[in-house]
Order: C-alpha cells, then sequence, then structure tokens
C-alpha cells in the first residue's frame, strides 16, 4: 500500500484527470482524503492506493505530474491498512473511555495523520519528559521553547506539536516528511482539545 499526496487545482474534473492517469500507470485507489483547501485555489490530496504486479511507484508519479496542474508532493509505503482514518473515528476512541482519552489520542493520532508515532510530553524545568508514547517514538524528545501550535524538528524527524494545558504537549513526528501543513497542525489542535476536555469531564 502507498500513500500519495498531491496538489492539484481545485476545479471540476481534476480528480477524475488524476484518477485516470493513476489508473492508467497500474495504480488502484483505495481512497482520497482532501488534507487542504487553499487560497490559491489547489487542494492538497492524499491517496491511497495498492500498486499491481510488478509496477514501481515511480510511474504513477510520472503519470500524476503529466497531468496539468498536478504536482506529487509525497510517496510513501503506509503500513496503517487499507483504510483512512478520519477525525470522527478519533473521536469515538476518545468517547469509548473518557477517563483514558488522552491515552488513547496517542494510540489513534499515527493513523489519523498517516505519521511515524506520537507521544505527550510533560514540560519543565528539567527538560522534557515522555508520559506516553506510541510504537516508534524516539526515547527522548527535546524541542524548542514555544507555546501554542508549532512545528519543528526532532532528530531526522518533522514534528507537529499541540499544547494540552499548561506544561505538557502532544507531539506526531513523520520521518522524512511530508511537511505538517497548516491544515494537519489545526486539526491537530482541534483533537488534543477535545481529548483534553473529555478526559476533565471524567
Amino acid at each position: 500500500m502507498l500513500l500519495l499526496r498531491v496538489e492539484l487545482p481545485n476545479v471540476p474534473g481534476s480528480l477524475g484527470r488524476l484518477a485516470t492517469a493513476i489508473g492508467a500507470a497500474g495504480g488502484d485507489i483505495e481512497a482520497i482524503e482532501i488534507v487542504e483547501k487553499r487560497l490559491d485555489g489547489t487542494d492538497v490530496d492524499d491517496v491511497l492506493l495498492d500498486m499491481v504486479d510488478g509496477v514501481m511507484p515511480d510511474s504513477v508519479v510520472s503519470a500524476c505530474n503529466a497531468v496539468e496542474g498536478v504536482r506529487v508532493l509525497w510517496i510513501s509505503r503506509y503500513l496503517a491498512g487499507g483504510n483512512l482514518f478520519p477525525d470522527l473515528e478519533v473521536v469515538e476512541s476518545l468517547t469509548a473511555d473518557p477517563a483514558t482519552a488522552l491515552d488513547s489520542l496517542i494510540s489513534a493520532l499515527p493513523v489519523a495523520f498517516r505519521c511515524e508515532w506520537a507521544a505527550r510530553v510533560s514540560v519543565s524545568g528539567d527538560g522534557f519528559e515522555i508520559e506516553r508514547a506510541s510504537e516508534g517514538a524516539p526515547s527522548s524528545i527535546e524541542l524548542k521553547p514555544g507555546s501554542g501550535l508549532d512545528r519543528q524538528t526532532v532528530g531526522d524527524d518533522l514534528v507537529a506539536i499541540a499544547p494540552v494545558g499548561h506544561a505538557r504537549v502532544v507531539v506526531i513526528g513523520r520521518r522524512g516528511g511530508p511537511e505538517f501543513l497548516d491544515s494537519e497542525l489545526a486539526r491537530l489542535g482541534h483533537l488534543v482539545g477535545l481529548a483534553a476536555s473529555i478526559a476533565r469531564a471524567t
């Protein structure tokens, strides 16, 4: 399974032309999700696809880039199964057991954001301590000082950060890319805030 992130014009027929190009190059689309709608009239979409045996991903990239107005931003293996994981499913996992909502969030975020790992980190004068982490998270996380939503680099990973109250943050990481978009940063902040609210209500 592959995850393809593409930029394409927000005009009728663009998605159809993209799907046709992917199919002609040997790709079988499993799911498509709009990640960001931009003010310049373009969309960023994530496309989950399988490849016909013997077909290389480069052929899909070339076919997509040949479609007018389309630009491939990223392609990589996708190990989370055959479906994208919408935010609604994240919310359902949080409300299933409100007392553990912040822990459930850490488990759900890597799939929801198609990234390698997630962690909840406490911040103090002594540094950063990982309170809970998903599989694949680094053993230590050093962040630059800041408050609010942010993007940074931890080792070789691109990370997005959202605060949880005063002295804790949730961090999600991608190994190598793609970069976290503004819309993804906003989604992360919303989901973290929602999980914190659910946990406080118990």
